[in-house]
Order: C-alpha cells, then structure tokens, then sequence
C-alpha cells in the first residue's frame, strides 16, 4: 500500500510506503521566522509560540525554541501555549498575547493553531484591537479555504506559510489550475 500525505509534518519520520508532499518545518517554520526577523519582516525580538495541543504544534514549537535560542533570543522572550483541538473562548489566551507584547520590544505570533479553532482566535485578536503593525501572527495552519470563512478586513498583515497559494497571479499557476480542474473534473478550490 501507498500512502501521499498532502500536509505538513513534524519532519520525525520516514516510511518507505508514505509520500509526504507538505513541509516539514526546516521548509516551512524556520524560513517563515527568518522572514520576521528580518528587516522586512519587522525585525521581531519576542516570539509567542501559540498552538493546538497535538504532535505537529509541539514538534514544531520545540525546533523553533531551540532555533530561535541559537539566533540569541533569550528563554523570557519567547512564550509558548498550547490549547486543545476546537477550542474557541481566547479572551484569555489573546489577553496574555497582548500583555506579552507590550513589553517594548517587537512580538509576533507563531501559529500552529489547527482547524475550526483558528477562526475565533483571529475573531479575539480584532476584538482586543490587535493589528498586525503592533503584533503580526505568522500562520502554518490556515490556508485560503480557511480564510474564505472570515470576515479578513481586520487580518489585513497577518501572514501564513504554506507550500502552494491558489491567488498566486501567475501564468503558470493560472494553467496548472485549469489543468487540475479539468484534471479532477471540479472547480472546488485548489489548496495547498
């Protein structure tokens, strides 16, 4: 048997009967902090390592630990939390964000949040008027058929870090989505 496992992975293991065809956080986790450390990213300082409470969140978050400490960050510049699957009350989590980030220095938001979870957190994050000036959130869980389900006005700067956007204004990419429509006979929306 076969299996293609279209997702990103906690990068642990290797199958010879398994395709894993998302990234593994060396390809999706790190170049996405070095993009928020950068100048161009916001030269960011303090880091909130927000996930759900599963493998790939933790894995991810632990190699991110370890990599932003070798960068020079130190322990009390990075927080790290972890709520359950479909957890949807953030006052308290988004609080704690917020307090964290006005500490001086620039924070953003690493998130590993899965599934239905991530929109009441992007609902709290415009309920306690946080903008993506003041603390942006870098996303590895929420693609576009997520954020079809939002009201995106109030996301305006968040970023995500997928391996394939469907909006990508190409020519290339216009054809391959012809083509995999046809393909699959469907126009549904092709995710990463």
């Amino acid at each position: 048997n076969i299996l293609f496992y279209p997702v990103q992975y906690e990068g642990e293991e290797s199958e010879r009967n398994v395709f894993y065809t998302g990234a593994a956080p060396n390809q999706q986790a790190i170049p996405a902090v070095d993009y928020l450390m950068s100048e161009d990213g916001g030269s960011v300082k303090r880091w909130v390592l927000e996930g759900t409470d599963y493998v790939y969140p933790r894995t991810t978050n632990k190699i991110l630990e370890a990599y932003l400490k070798a960068k020079g960050v130190a322990a009390e510049d990075i927080m790290v939390n972890y709520t359950p699957f479909g957890f949807s009350d953030w006052q308290t989590e988004v609080s704690a964000i917020k307090k964290f980030g006005s500490a001086g220095k620039k924070t953003a938001v690493v998130s590993t949040v899965n599934g239905d979870a991530n929109v009441p957190f992007y609902k709290e994050l415009g309920n306690q008027g946080i903008k993506a000036e003041d603390i942006p959130v870098m996303a590895f869980s929420v693609g576009e058929e997520e954020l079809a389900g939002l009201d995106t006005a109030p996301l305006v700067g968040h970023l995500a870090a997928w391996n394939y956007f469907e909006s990508v204004d190409t020519p290339e990419n216009k054809k391959f989505i012809a083509d995999w429509h046809k393909f699959i006979k469907n126009d549904k929306r092709t995710t990463n």
